[in-house]
């Protein structure tokens, strides 16, 4: 059975979508019916990497970036003092609303490309997962990080792996209502592109990391690739 997230035989990145589904966030809404109960590794392997990271969480201050339906949200929202949500699906958000509930998490319609409703120097981490890809250039997004994140804060993203974006892989998903299959837009970035944005924009590179599956036979591509930056 193939997975309803990410994994494509050898189609273009960037396929042209009909009226229905002309943004992604009209995508995100049709999906969030069903995202939760999808079978979807990309999604759970974010979820391991994220616990695994070992990333400075407690009592922190936080921005997440395409939060969907909360499933790191809840997590954070166990250790971190203060977390703000972003996404652009009214959809996921109603679904993240309903699956965390604290007083402490505030969830913003929001695009992650615009200014984030936080003030300067106020946040000391930034998450972000499996957004990018939906996002053309990269260059405003690491722009606000670095604005948002106090001295010494860190940017920490996780995104499908440019390797399978250009064996053609990108998020879909079986729609429940038609049964067809939609392939929600999609931008190619290398590897280059995450380190020298984050570069760029004054942050410092601490860890990249590729993730595979742990059951993935040897000479398979990475699934997930992660950046670590520090302000």
């Amino acid at each position: 059975m193939p997975d309803s997230h990410h994994d494509s035989t050898e189609r273009p990145a960037t396929p042209a979508p009909d009226a229905a589904e002309s943004t992604v966030a009209a995508a995100y809404d049709r999906w969030s019916e069903t995202y939760d109960v999808d079978r979807n590794r990309t999604r759970d392997l974010d979820a391991q990497v994220v616990r695994e990271a070992q990333l400075p969480v407690d009592g922190a201050t936080v921005v997440e970036l395409g939060c969907g339906t909360g499933k790191n949200t809840a997590w954070l929202a166990e250790r971190a003092r203060r977390v703000v949500a972003l996404d652009l699906s009214a959809g996921m958000l109603a679904r993240a609303r309903a699956h965390v509930p604290s007083a402490h998490v505030t969830f913003v319609r929001g695009d992650v490309r615009d200014a984030w409703p936080v003030r300067d120097a106020s946040i000391d981490l930034v998450i972000g997962n499996l957004v990018l890809e939906h996002v053309a250039s990269l260059e405003g997004v690491f722009a606000e990080a670095a604005r948002v994140l106090r001295p010494g804060g860190t940017l920490f993203l996780c995104e499908l792996h440019p390797f399978r974006q250009w064996r053609g892989a990108q998020a879909h998903f079986t729609d429940g209502t038609s049964g067809k299959t939609v392939h929600v837009t999609a931008h190619v970035h290398t590897v280059a592109e995450y380190v020298n944005g984050g570069l760029a924009a004054g942050l410092a590179l601490r860890h990249l990391g590729e993730w595979l599956d742990d059951d993935a036979p040897a000479g398979t591509l990475p699934r997930l690739l992660s950046a670590r930056f520090a302000r």
